[in-house]
């Protein structure tokens, strides 16, 4: 696990990280959060395609740091379809832009005058990584397409690592099928690849964990009296998932914002409760495609792969997302 180092004036050095995303409302309430918290130094972030396609996906992120006044932080686009499968659907379970969908399709806020690099998102990591003189933290919180990618080029890109915190997979909660998550289950190979890089450390955020980080109505309103640019923007996306999982999956006045649960963790680790664990991904059954096989015997005989979080406080990612998101002004 990373430990703040200190500045010679004392404050703490920020943490160097790389984002990995598939922009839809969970996706910008995190990169937000990366790209305005004071102990984190957002380098760049990498696109993929997942919750929405690959180009919608870039436009999002553009959108997001356009909003909040980080268009300096560059934008990678990446992978537009899995690494081994074919006609992945990008639209899943849900009609674009019905009531049942968290994410929508172009966020609600204005477009980007921004542009994405034109360096490639892998060309991006594996150039960082190689040339980098200080281990960085990957975060990816979509399809884990690109990080496999980049891994395949160069195996070796582990040992520029400290941690690996990835949202994705689930033990006793699922969604997109009864047994996986959408991450996973959008590119299975690539997390499974992932998994077994040899990172010194991966910690896996799966919907375990991240449903029990809800986020109220009464949470959004906090947010919105903020007025800032992110607070009105996070207010904006989380009231989309709540009125999504209202229609389709949990009801009641909160929802989960997975993403932004991994960038936080990033500077409050205690936020989460983890067990170091196997963790394999089904790359075969076509009934558990997807799934993350988290052993948790106390005498399993497999060797332990990723720190899984179980629990997530969710009081404290609230106290997070006002005071990142409130110390900023609009």
């Amino acid at each position: 696990m990373w430990v703040s180092a200190l500045a010679q004036n004392g404050d703490p050095v920020a943490r160097k990280i790389i984002l990995d995303v598939d922009t839809g409302t969970d996706d910008a309430v995190a990169i937000m959060f990366a790209a305005l918290h004071p102990e984190l130094d957002l380098i760049g972030v990498t696109t993929v395609n997942g919750n929405v396609p690959l180009a919608r996906t870039t436009d999002n992120t553009l959108r997001v740091l356009d909003w909040i006044g980080r268009s300096d932080i560059p934008v990678f686009p990446g992978l537009a379809r899995p690494i081994a499968r074919r006609g992945f659907p990008a639209s899943r379970h849900f009609g674009r832009d019905s009531d049942d969908d968290p994410h929508g399709s172009a966020l609600p806020i204005p477009e980007p005058s921004s542009k994405a690099q034109d360096t490639g998102a892998v060309e991006f990591l594996v150039e960082t990584l190689r040339s980098t003189t200080e281990q960085l933290t990957l975060v990816p919180v979509g399809p884990m397409s690109n990080i496999a990618t980049a891994l395949a080029v160069d195996p070796s890109l582990t040992e520029a690592v400290d941690e690996v915190v990835a949202m994705g997979g689930g033990h006793a909660v699922a969604n997109v099928t009864a047994s996986a998550e959408f991450n996973i289950w959008a590119d299975p190979e690539a997390a499974a690849l992932v998994l077994s890089a040899g990172f010194g450390r991966l910690t896996l955020v799966p919907l375990d964990a991240t449903h029990q980080a809800l986020v109220t109505e009464e949470d959004c309103a906090a947010l919105d009296a903020l007025g800032t640019p992110a607070g009105v923007a996070a207010s904006r996306f989380v009231s989309r998932r709540i009125a999504a999982y209202r229609t389709a999956v949990e009801g009641g006045n909160a929802a989960p914002v997975h993403d932004v649960v991994c960038t936080a963790y990033l500077v409050r680790p205690d936020l989460l409760t983890t067990r170091h664990l196997p963790v394999e991904v089904d790359t075969a059954s076509p009934l558990t495609i997807g799934r993350t096989v988290i052993d948790t015997r106390p005498g399993s005989s497999l060797d332990p792969n990723a720190h899984v979080a179980f629990g997530a406080d969710a009081r404290l990612l609230t106290e997070l997302l006002l005071g990142t998101f409130g110390a900023v002004s609009g």
